[in-house]
């Protein structure tokens, strides 16, 4: 079409350039020249208009944080919250977070790193959000916001079976295990001394410290402890009351509020809906 319309443009000119070569007058051919300027410019007038509207769009669906890529940090060692099952990272946080990418327009992208890293990546803004389990501490509220509320969960005390230990108060001058950064290292501390807590990168590991009699105790959040006394039934139980009653929360950078308004819609709406309810029941049955 280009094409048909530059020879035809091309053709104006030599006819009127003829014209004025047999004594046309000057403003005829100035007519034509103009007549071939507003043509040229009609033309790229109609394909720069469709790409500025096109950069529009996309700018605008940029701002509504539509096509971006939502970073999600997390610690793959929460099971059921968020797990390697071969190469993927899957559980709970794990579809909550797609849910709320897929109401944003997002794609979901997990980085998996140990748990004391999350804050600092989202502060640093290497992630958009950090989701394991992270309940609402004060300190931690210094550093980052929390989203509304999307599950609820306890922390308890596990103990190998035949222990005497048969609540928190029997832990006195007791060796404790819980995960670094967690509430139950908090907790550890409170109720048995610093000095007899013991440290671990995942609940795994404190676990299998337990099993192997060197530590006494493993405060845990209950979803996990609920798998880990599947998985090691008549090795370990559950005793006392739950330690403390905890809600789990997105984290996002204390800047980003528009993200955190996003998210926290995206929340309310899966909530009213009952979608989060449907994923926890997938992973924890009502009992």
């Amino acid at each position: 079409m280009k094409k048909k319309v530059f020879a035809l443009t091309m053709a104006a000119v030599l006819a009127a350039a003829s014209m004025a070569g047999c004594g046309s007058s000057a403003k005829e051919t100035e007519a034509a020249a103009e007549g071939t300027s507003a043509d040229t410019a009609a033309e790229t007038g109609e394909e720069t208009s469709g790409e500025e509207a096109s950069q529009e769009a996309e700018t605008e669906a940029a701002a509504e944080g539509e096509g971006g890529v939502l970073v999600m940090a997390t610690n793959a060692e929460f099971d059921p919250w968020e797990y390697h099952e071969g190469d993927e990272i899957v559980g709970i946080d794990v579809e909550i977070a797609q849910a709320i990418a897929d109401k944003l327009g997002m794609e979901l992208q997990i980085e998996d790193m140990a748990f004391d890293a999350i804050i600092p990546s989202v502060v640093s803004g290497k992630a958009d959000m950090g989701m394991a389990a992270i309940s609402y501490d004060e300190d931690r509220a210094a550093s980052v916001n929390f989203s509304e509320n999307y599950a609820s969960s306890s922390l308890v005390l596990l103990v190998a079976e035949g222990s005497e230990i048969a609540s928190e108060a029997d832990l006195e001058g007791k060796l404790v295990g819980a995960q670094t950064g967690t509430t139950g290292e908090l907790k550890a501390s409170e109720i048995a001394g610093d000095s007899n807590v013991e440290r671990y990168n995942s609940y795994f590991e404190a676990v299998q410290s337990l099993l192997t009699g060197k530590i006494d105790a493993v405060i845990i959040d209950g979803a996990p402890a609920k798998v880990f006394l599947s998985q090691n039934e008549g090795k370990i139980k559950q005793v006392g009351e739950a330690l403390s009653n905890e809600s789990y929360a997105v984290v996002t950078a204390k800047e980003n509020t528009e993200l955190l308004e996003k998210i926290n819609g995206a929340i309310k709406e899966l909530q009213e809906s009952g979608e989060i309810d449907t994923i926890m029941n997938k992973y924890i049955p009502a009992e």
